[in-house]
C-alpha cells in the first residue's frame, strides 16, 4: 500500500471504529432521516438506556460525525457525515491509484 493511502487510512480509522458498533449505526440512520433529534428522541426509538445513547452520541460527537446545538435546555444533535464522506473518497481514490499503478507496471 502507498504511504498516501496508508496516511488516508489512519486518518479514517476512527470513522470505520464508529461505523463497526450497529448502535451507532442505528443513530445516525436516524438522524440521516430526519433533520436532528435529542437524546431522549433518539432513546424512544431504541433499546438502549438513555445513558448509553448519550455514550453513543459522545463519542460520535468526538469522532466529527454529529454535530450538537443546545436550544435552551435541550441537546439537538444532527448527522454531519460530509468531512467524513470526503475522507473515504480520499482513500478510495488513493488506493485505486495505487492499484492502477500495481497493474501498470505487470
Amino acid at each position: 500500500m502507498a504511504e498516501q493511502s496508508m496516511k488516508i487510512l489512519k486518518k479514517s480509522a476512527p470513522i470505520f471504529a464508529m461505523l463497526q458498533d450497529e448502535n451507532r449505526q442505528q443513530i445516525l440512520l436516524m438522524l440521516c432521516a430526519v433533520d436532528k433529534l435529542t437524546v431522549n428522541q433518539i432513546t424512544e426509538q431504541l433499546e438502549l438506556s438513555r445513558p448509553a445513547v448519550s455514550h453513543h452520541l459522545k463519542l460520535l460527537l468526538d469522532a466529527g460525525l454529529v454535530t450538537v446545538t443546545r436550544a435552551g435546555t435541550e441537546r439537538y444533535y444532527t448527522v454531519h457525515l460530509n468531512g467524513a464522506i470526503d475522507l473515504l473518497k480520499q482513500l478510495t481514490a488513493s488506493l485505486e491509484a495505487d492499484l492502477n499503478q500495481r497493474e501498470a507496471r505487470y
